[in-house]
């Protein structure tokens, strides 16, 4: 994509997140620390205990312990890097394009006792400023569908991780073949032309030299988040009405039913992405 797409993109999902309406939406309904998609062991669960539950998940998956380096691209709040600062010894670098989700992330780590264990910076994963070969982990969740150019975001991965360095990253999908008109709603809502698909992640890591790359489908999880996050709006509209406002209130119940309604038709996927740098 060209660079005005992609100066286009980061414009519209920074101005999108700095927004007083997403800022409350996110921090009291999706869960405060995580924005992003839980993995749920029952239909009802709170959506705080199945998003900290893909945490644990992603870092089994990569095997993260003291000392692992970890620039997580997307951070939103941090609540990712507290975890694994807290909970696995790593020491994190948050990169995140939006400045208030980035004052709360600073807060909340230094809340928690973790300010010497995780940065906070503002800026793209277009261009991670960032030194080449430094990094053992890039992480990220449901993050890089705001891309404008998601083969740059690629490049920049591989170009931080030192040799023997992982990525592991989930990201909401369309399913390979789709004919994506029929997602236009979605596609939409996020102001991109296309969504990326397993494939087009899994084939470009291979082609960017990276071993061992896997894809391990969790799509059922994503209908499942969409309806638990459209069901707490619903539950606390009124209460939710006197600090967003409502046509943001109606965008978003119409937005996640797309979501919903997506990944019921098998339109939608949803998994970890796990490779090795050679």
């Amino acid at each position: 994509m060209t660079r005005t797409t992609q100066d286009t993109a980061e414009h519209t999902a920074r101005s999108y997140y700095d927004s007083d309406d997403a800022d409350t939406f996110y921090s009291r309904v999706w869960g405060g620390e995580d924005i992003h998609v839980g993995v749920y062991d029952a239909p009802d669960e709170l959506i705080s205990v199945a998003s900290a539950r893909t945490v644990t998940r992603m870092a089994e998956v990569a095997g993260v312990g003291p000392g692992t380096r970890v620039l997580d691209l997307g951070a939103g709040y941090g609540g990712a890097a507290r975890r694994l600062a807290a909970a696995h010894g790593a020491t994190v670098h948050c990169l995140n394009l939006s400045p208030v989700e980035n004052a709360r992330n600073e807060r909340m780590t230094r809340e928690q006792g973790l300010a010497g264990r995780v940065e906070v910076t503002t800026g793209s994963y277009e261009d991670v400023p960032v030194e080449d070969a430094s990094v053992d982990l890039v992480w990220s969740q449901d993050a890089f569908l705001h891309s404008g150019s998601r083969d740059t975001v690629l490049d920049e991965v591989a170009r931080v991780l030192r040799p023997g360095g992982q990525v592991v990253f989930t990201d909401p999908m369309a399913v390979d073949g789709l004919d994506q008109s029929s997602i236009q709603p979605i596609l939409d809502r996020i102001a991109l032309s296309t969504m990326a698909t397993p494939g087009f992640y899994t084939d470009g890591l291979e082609r960017r030299g990276f071993t061992g790359v896997r894809f391990l489908d969790h799509a059922e999880h994503l209908a499942t988040h969409y309806r638990r996050v459209r069901e707490e709006l619903v539950a606390h509209e009124e209460e939710l009405s006197s600090s967003i406002s409502g046509p943001y209130l109606t965008a978003m119940k119409a937005g996640l039913q797309h979501w919903v309604d997506g990944g019921r038709a098998g339109k939608l996927t949803w998994g970890i992405v796990h490779a090795v740098r050679a």
